[in-house]
């Protein structure tokens, strides 16, 4: 097929601006791909999907100098591009940040639009100083950070600018060098972490006047959380109502369980111990909470169709996922949530959340079901960490700002980058393909109708993970590393 005459088809000078050139490249990439999208093969050797799923991190703050991926801009190793400082009046460049602890910054659905400001990707200080960042207390989010900088100060705001590199998560840029690095990975839905996790399993986010009606329901950046008084509000269908329906197994696992509620603090306790010791360790206490996957990142319970099909005990505690690993019986669609000290939400440490995922893909790799096992890792929003590429508008509700996305699996191709668009939805559009013979959630045709506004699977700027991998090779063999890898983070890097 002859190619038309156009951008993608033309010979750039060579003195033409590197910006331009790269940016050129990556679009004439990203057709390519789109054109070249492949179905499942019939004799598809996938039998077992795993998606982790952590917090809180843009594209550029964990992968922006990757070699090959449309990381931040640069020239002779120096950023080309600045975020202004309101308050100081400079302009600040992405910076390299070895703390272990970031703060991040506000990342709802109010400071997306900020971020973006209307394409210029300019607006994270200036959301970082007009909103504070958000944090994690007993009752959910709140600001400022436990054990951050102050994110209100001048001198601290600009901590929304810092990227680690390869010194700092080797095992994440390991993955990212042996199998495949997605470098346009988009949240879902331009908001925050609840939502989000509502479109991990359902492609959509909505707010319910009826919880009996599926029809009843709306599209909402932010919809109303589960509680106790309303355990489950979310009426419109999810995945595991076709999963079910198609005898396929799946199980939604959570890291050391479900959170249990908190009590509320006695009025005044804070500031009477404000100061102490005592205090510190009561506000480290506190961001971790009690063991287990807060209310607002373990949504499949809140959905009536779990509860409709009887299948609310498919969700189950991590230790069941690394038993059925090594035992060889892992089900066919795993999703992995974090507790808060695992997510790598700030301000959780990176460490540790890159040591609990190396954890969970050694269990991957050294199981019987390795040779048959696709895991596909990302992040939940970008916890309002700079990223410079502006998102696709897809429809009313996303895509979101990007996030890091990495496949690994003994079919992955070799140190691929991938440059499809792609968001959340193109798992469920995989998992749909590899055990569903393409059935969607589609209120037409999934025998449990909803009023979601179209399909997002199906959508024609979404991509096709099926790129990711060469099924023609040999099982590739695991690439088991060290849980606790060397780093070049730091615990307290003073500012």
């Amino acid at each position: 097929m002859k190619q038309p005459k156009g951008l993608c088809s033309r010979r750039i000078p060579v003195s033409a601006i590197f910006v331009l050139a790269t940016s050129v490249l990556i679009a004439c990439a990203l057709r390519t791909e789109a054109q070249a999208a492949k179905p499942a093969p019939k004799d598809m050797p996938i039998r077992h999907i795993i998606i982790i799923f952590q917090e809180n991190r843009s594209f550029d703050s964990y992968f922006g100098t990757f070699p090959g991926a449309d990381g931040i801009p640069m020239q002779n190793g120096v950023p080309t591009v600045c975020v202004p400082d309101p308050k100081t009046g400079q302009c600040i460049k992405p910076y390299l940040d070895h703390d272990d602890v970031n703060c991040g910054g506000p990342h709802g659905a109010k400071s997306v639009l900020g971020d973006i400001a209307n394409g210029a990707m300019n607006g994270f200080i200036s959301e970082v100083q007009s909103e504070g960042a958000f944090g994690f207390n007993e009752h959910g989010y709140a600001g400022p950070l436990i054990n951050c900088h102050h994110p209100t100060d001048p001198k601290d705001s600009d901590q929304v600018m810092g990227y680690h590199n390869g010194g700092d998560i080797p095992n994440y840029w390991a993955y990212a060098r042996d199998f495949v690095l997605q470098d346009h990975m988009f949240e879902s839905v331009r908001s925050w972490s609840f939502p989000s996790h509502l479109f991990l399993v359902s492609a959509w986010s909505a707010d319910c006047s009826n919880v009996d009606d599926p029809g009843s329901c709306v599209s909402a950046l932010s919809p109303k959380d589960r509680n106790l008084k309303n355990p489950t509000p979310f009426a419109w269908t999810e995945i595991t109502w076709l999963l079910h329906k198609g005898q396929v197994s799946w199980v939604y696992y959570l890291d050391h369980g479900a959170e249990q509620p908190h009590r509320p603090r006695r009025k005044g306790a804070n500031q009477a111990a404000k100061g102490s010791a005592q205090a510190a360790g009561a506000k480290e206490a506190s961001w971790k909470g009690s063991p287990g996957v807060p209310e607002i990142w373990n949504v499949l319970p809140g959905f009536t169709d779990v509860h409709e099909d009887k299948q609310v005990a498919n969700i189950e505690d991590l230790s069941r996922f690394f038993a059925a690993a090594k035992a060889g019986t892992l089900p066919s669609v795993s999703w992995i949530c974090p507790q808060r000290a695992d997510s790598e939400h700030p301000p959780g440490k990176v460490s540790v959340g890159e040591s609990y995922v190396t954890q969970i893909v050694n269990a991957a790799m050294q199981s019987p079901d390795w040779k048959s096992t696709a895991i596909f890792l990302t992040w939940d929003d970008w916890g309002g960490f700079y990223d410079h590429v502006v998102p696709p508008t897809v429809d009313s509700l996303g895509y979101g700002i990007r996030v890091p996305g990495i496949v690994i699996s003994p079919y992955a191709r070799r140190g691929y980058i991938d440059h499809q668009t792609l968001s959340f939805d193109a798992y469920l559009r995989f998992i749909e393909d590899v055990f569903l013979h393409g059935q969607r959630l589609d209120p037409r045709t999934d025998g449990r109708p909803d009023s979601r506004p179209g399909v997002r699977e199906d959508n024609p700027k979404l991509g096709n993970l099926m790129n990711d991998f060469d099924f023609s090779q040999s099982p590739r063999p695991p690439v088991v590393l060290p849980v606790h890898p060397k780093t070049t983070l730091v615990a307290d890097h003073p500012r």
